[in-house]
């Protein structure tokens, strides 16, 4: 299969399948996948508007470069693959590629910190300097039943704006980048604001928020903070570990 897949495609086409069937094992290495649930799409290099997803019912530490399925923008396959895609899935990742050029990558999760985060009424605090990275670009969108409406894509898009994180009320979570890396180290950050909030509320304690003026300045810095991530730094050595972990993902 992989050799047959990866003799159809550009060699810069390959080179995000083989990153993106990295960022799904990823994912799964870290604990926070769902089974078979919640999707990360990449845009294929070139003119054209498809995009890489992953095969429904595969699980995350399953996914590999050549079984990754392409689609256009309304779902379709453009590509023979044996795999169909979640089509409630795929919603919320194709309005957010339609209306943000610079969403090369989008990445929802369903973490059990994420969720819980989503359900507060205050949201994400800036408890922590973690914190600080999502608190400069985040945004927030309320529940409305499985993304299975079309009408939703609207609100959703509005909603996110030129946001690169947002917290889906009720939902889990949701970030997204110019590339695979930073998508991925977003949601790192994002994720683990989330569990240390938690873990200091769980203490029952009086908890000290960072300082507003501090918070505002990072805000006035948001373009900078969010694209001096270090994703492309970090992601070589995030590539070896799931290699070490789950060896096979680039086949």
């Amino acid at each position: 299969m992989s050799d047959s897949v990866k003799s159809q495609v550009s060699e810069e086409e390959w080179q995000t399948r083989v990153d993106l069937a990295a960022c799904y094992r990823a994912v799964a290495m870290y604990g926070w996948d769902d089974l078979i649930f919640t999707h990360i799409s990449a845009r294929v290099p070139g003119p054209e508007h498809h995009f890489l997803i992953n095969p429904y019912g595969m699980m995350f530490d399953e996914v590999t470069a050549s079984s990754l399925v392409k689609v256009d923008l309304y779902g379709n396959k453009v590509m023979e693959s044996e795999y169909d895609i979640n089509p409630a899935g795929f919603t919320i990742h194709s309005a957010v590629h339609e209306a943000r050029d610079d969403a090369k990558c989008v990445l929802h999760l369903h973490t059990a910190e994420g969720v819980a985060v989503s359900v507060l009424e205050d949201g994400l605090q800036p408890y922590s300097q973690q914190s600080l990275f999502p608190l400069a670009s985040l945004s927030y969108h309320s529940y409305e039943g499985v993304a299975l409406n079309p009408d939703e894509k609207v609100r959703l898009v509005r909603d996110l704006g030129d946001t690169q994180f947002m917290i889906l009320r009720n939902h889990g979570l949701l970030t997204c980048a110019d590339n695979i890396a930073d998508a991925f180290l977003f949601m790192f950050i994002l994720q683990r604001a989330c569990e240390i909030q938690l873990k200091a509320q769980a203490t029952g304690l009086k908890l000290i928020p960072i300082h507003s003026a501090i918070l505002q300045g990072i805000r006035e810095q948001a373009a900078q903070v969010t694209k001096q991530a270090g994703g492309a730094l970090a992601w070589p050595g995030i590539k070896r570990r799931v290699q070490r972990r789950f060896p096979g993902f680039d086949q």
